[in-house]
């Protein structure tokens, strides 16, 4: 029997008799997240002036270079040459030259020459050629029984800064707008508050990795704002590309990222500071590249469902590392950082929050707004790979 009763396709074109099903859910496509910030996590203190500064020191070094063109009689029984670093020899040091067995023992120094004396083949060892800007490392100094003690050695310490920088957002909700019933949200106003936070935390992030202060009037004046310096634009000592120095070339086209590459930087880092490398930070193109040094390893069992290909912590013999995808990392740099030694912190009493304005109309007004700077201690604690394959 066919139905004759009122049916819902009978309500009319509009069907404006039927109430409406809408789910009490938002969903929100831009990307939001922070994992860096999340990594890092809430810092210590707070900055306490506009200009953030910190201290910074350093052991006294315990190598130098050759600076000798020509040896006299020849590079394998001189005993006198002149050095990069004269201050950094003592009477009594044992040196033993990069890449040598050789071990020599400082007899002299004259520092107005910049030059050592020095007994080749100490202890037995058989002299070696020595050559222009070759790395000389201090094995240690042997004091005589009874001495008087050295001269006083010391490292002076260095200030350095940076910048807070002002986050801000507008939210403006008209009176009628927080009246009527809005679906899935309680309060408008309440919403655009979150909405704009996001933004702000999306921005943040970025900055604390691309940011970049300005050259003029990092201060700020009435007319120039006031930026941070990210951790890109404060990485100077250990800059890294495929083929350039002692960096190997990568995989493909000489510029592709791989375990000998990453691992050839991770070294150069670790020689030169006592850091410990805990947090690999790269875009998505470099991420897929750390999850294919596993591929040729991947091994299955008949029962298993799951195909991973995800590399998360990466661990080598200079450091056990969190791999940290982000949207924000350039496409073609690979981050090396020790996170012990960064905070994003706020200005004291400027983390983020709702600041309320004066109404001047039928709607409430106000801001959300924070005040942060990045603190990148030791950046020759933390390296970045540039110039790698897209």
């Amino acid at each position: 029997m066919a139905f004759t009763g009122k049916a819902t396709y009978s309500a009319g074109a509009t069907l404006p008799e039927i109430a409406e099903d809408v789910a009490d859910i938002i969903g929100i496509v831009s990307p939001h997240e922070t994992p860096l910030l999340d990594h890092l996590g809430d810092p210590r203190r707070e900055a306490r002036s506009t200009v953030h500064e910190w201290l910074e020191d350093a052991l006294n070094p315990n190598f130098t270079f050759i600076d000798q063109a020509s040896f006299s009689p020849n590079a394998t029984s001189a005993t006198g040459f002149a050095v990069d670093h004269v201050g950094r020899l003592r009477v009594g040091d044992q040196l033993r030259a990069e890449g040598s067995a050789e071990v020599m023992l400082v007899t002299a120094v004259n520092t107005a020459a910049s030059a050592v004396v020095v007994v080749r083949g100490y202890g037995g060892t058989t002299a070696e050629a020595l050559a222009d800007d070759l790395k000389l490392n201090i094995i240690g100094n042997a004091a005589l029984e009874g001495d008087d003690a050295p001269d006083a050695r010391f490292t002076n310490r260095n200030r350095k800064s940076n910048y807070t920088q002002i986050f801000t957002a507008a939210v403006e909700v008209s009176g009628s707008q927080r009246a009527v019933d809005t679906i899935a949200v309680a309060d408008e106003l309440e919403y655009q508050k979150q909405e704009r936070l996001r933004e702000l935390l999306r921005d943040l992030e970025n900055s604390v990795i691309n940011g970049v202060a300005s050259a003029t009037s990092p201060q700020g004046t009435s007319t120039v704002r006031r930026t941070m310096n990210g951790i890109l634009g404060s990485l100077q000592t250990n800059r890294f590309a495929p083929g350039v120095g002692d960096m190997p070339l990568g995989d493909g086209a000489g510029d592709d990222l791989n375990e000998e590459l990453l691992n050839a930087a991770l070294r150069a880092i670790w020689e030169q500071s006592a850091a410990s490398i805990d947090t690999i930070v790269v875009g998505g193109a470099q991420k897929r590249r750390i999850n294919s040094f596993a591929s040729q390893l991947r091994g299955y069992q008949p029962g298993d469902t799951t195909f991973s290909d995800m590399v998360s912590v990466y661990e080598s013999d200079f450091g056990v590392c969190k791999v940290l995808l982000s949207r924000w990392a350039p496409a073609d740099t690979v981050m090396l950082l020790d996170s012990s030694r960064i905070s994003v912190m706020p200005l004291a009493g400027r983390s983020f929050h709702f600041k309320p304005l004066a109404a001047s109309g039928d709607r409430d007004s106000g801001m959300v707004l924070g005040e942060y700077t990045l603190e990148l201690m030791n950046e020759n604690a933390h390296g970045v790979i540039t110039g790698l394959t897209v």
